[in-house]
C-alpha cells in the first residue's frame, strides 16, 4: 500500500512568514496527494444469456427440514408448559373461603379417551367417549349422512389428534369440522332455522345468495381463464418440454372449459378474461352467467359448502366446479364408466390452480418454508373437499 502523501512543513513556514523573502517555495506546489486520476466505469459489462439453473436440493433436504420442524415444535410446546407452570396461581375470595383459579395439569389434557363413530337413527355422528360432537354455534349435535362414513372417519381422526381441550377452540387444527359445521349452517338456513352466524353480505339475505354472489366475482377473474401475455423475443424462455406458459395456461383451460361445457353446462360458451395484453379483465356474457349462477344456487348444502372452500383454495370457480363434478354424489356429480380411478383428483386440481407458480419455480427455484407449505396447504384443502362432497351414494 502506498504511503500517503505529506503537506511539506516549510508550506505552513511560508504562510506565517511576514516577509516576501522568507519563503521561496511556490503556492502552486501545495500537493496534498499523489493518486493518480481514475476516470469512472460508466456502464459495467453484465454477462448475456439464459438464467442459471435453480438450485437443486440435496435428496435428504426434505427429511431434514420435518425433522427440525418437529424439534421446533417439541421445544415450543415445552416452552409453553413450562410457562403456564411457572405462572402464579390466582385467588378468589367468596364468603372467607379462598379458592384457586390455577389449571392443573390434568386441566390442560382433553377430557376424552377414545373417539368413535356411531349410527344413530339413520346418521353417523362422532362421540368424544360417551359425549357427542356438537357445533360451536347452537350446541346441536353434529350429523352426518349415512353415505359419508370416510367424512365421519375422518372428523374422528381429526378429533383423535388433539391433545387438549384448548386445541378445539382453534380453527386452524379442526379444519374438517369447520368445514362440516359450515355445511350444516348451510341447512339449517334454507330450512329457516336460526344459525347464529353471519349471513349475506344485504339485510335479509340468505346465506345461500351471499355465497353464490360471492363466488361469481371469482368467475370474472378465474385464475384458468387469466393467460399470460404472447412471448416476446428474448424474453419468456419455454421449458424443458418447448412450452411456453401461456401455452401451458390455453392447454389447461381449454381441457376444463370442454369437460364442464359438454358434462355441466352443456352449451354454454366461456371466454378467456384477460386478452393478449390487457391487464382489466372483462366479464363473461351475461346469460352464461345467470345459468352459472342458476347451477350454484341449486347445489345441495354439501356441495356448496365443498364449492366455496375448493373456490377460495384454488382462486378460481372452474377449476372448483370440475372437482365437484368428477366427486360429488348428488346430482352435480357425473356418473360415467369410470371405474375405480378418476382422472380428476385433487393433485390435478392443485397442479391447474398452480400452473403460474410452479412455472416461476421451474425457473427460479422453490422458496423454502413457502412454496412447499402452499403447496400442502393447498392439497389438503382440497381433500377436505373430495371427502366433503364424496360418499357410497346410498342415502
Amino acid at each position: 500500500m502506498k504511503a500517503p502523501a505529506r503537506v511539506v512543513l516549510r508550506l505552513a513556514a511560508c504562510q506565517s512568514g511576514s516577509g516576501p523573502g522568507h519563503c521561496s517555495l511556490p503556492l502552486a506546489t501545495r500537493l496534498i496527494h499523489t493518486t493518480p486520476v481514475s476516470p469512472a466505469t460508466v456502464s459495467p459489462v453484465h454477462g448475456t444469456g439464459p438464467p442459471p439453473q435453480p438450485p437443486r436440493p440435496a435428496a435428504d433436504s426434505a427429511s431434514t427440514r420435518l425433522d427440525r420442524r418437529k424439534k421446533q415444535a417439541a421445544l415450543l410446546e415445552r416452552a409453553q408448559e413450562i410457562r403456564g407452570s411457572n405462572r402464579p396461581s390466582a385467588t378468589t375470595t367468596t364468603g372467607g373461603n379462598v379458592q384457586s383459579t390455577q389449571r392443573s395439569p390434568l386441566a390442560r389434557r382433553r377430557f376424552w379417551k377414545h373417539v368413535h363413530v356411531l349410527e344413530v337413527d339413520g346418521a353417523l355422528e362422532v362421540h368424544l367417549d360417551t359425549r357427542p360432537l356438537r357445533r360451536p354455534t347452537n350446541k346441536e349435535i353434529v350429523r352426518l349422512p349415512a353415505s359419508k362414513p370416510l367424512l365421519a372417519a375422518a372428523l374422528a381422526l381429526e378429533w383423535d389428534q388433539l391433545v387438549s381441550a384448548q386445541q378445539a377452540t382453534k380453527q386452524h387444527l379442526i379444519p374438517l369440522t369447520s368445514l362440516v359445521n359450515r355445511a350444516l349452517d348451510i341447512a339449517d338456513d334454507d330450512a329457516g332455522r336460526d344459525i347464529g352466524a353471519e349471513k349475506g353480505e344485504e339485510a335479509g339475505d340468505s346465506l345461500r345468495s351471499g355465497i353464490a354472489r360471492m363466488l361469481m366475482r371469482y368467475l370474472d377473474t378465474d385464475s384458468l381463464l387469466c393467460w399470460a401475455p404472447p412471448p416476446r423475443h428474448g424474453h419468456d424462455a419455454p421449458d424443458a418440454a418447448g412450452n411456453t406458459l401461456r401455452e401451458l395456461q390455453r392447454r389447461a383451460a381449454e381441457e376444463v372449459v370442454a369437460y364442464l361445457t359438454t358434462n355441466v353446462w352443456p352449451g354454454v360458451e366461456i371466454e378467456p378474461v384477460l386478452d393478449e395484453e390487457s391487464i382489466m379483465p372483462r366479464g363473461q356474457k351475461p346469460e352464461t352467467r345467470q345459468i352459472i349462477e342458476g347451477w350454484i344456487m341449486g347445489l345441495d348444502a354439501w356441495e356448496l359448502a365443498g364449492l366455496e372452500r375448493a373456490v377460495l383454495a384454488g382462486k378460481g370457480l372452474l377449476g372448483a366446479v370440475r372437482l365437484l363434478a368428477e366427486w360429488s354424489e348428488g346430482f352435480v356429480g357425473v356418473k360415467g364408466a369410470r371405474g375405480d380411478k378418476r382422472p380428476y383428483g385433487v393433485e390435478e386440481a392443485a397442479k391447474m390452480a398452480s400452473i403460474e407458480v410452479d412455472w416461476q419455480i421451474g425457473n427460479w427455484g422453490e422458496v423454502e418454508d413457502t412454496h412447499d407449505v402452499e403447496k400442502e396447504d393447498l392439497r389438503r384443502q382440497l381433500g377436505s373437499v373430495v371427502l366433503l362432497v364424496s360418499g357410497t351414494g346410498k342415502q
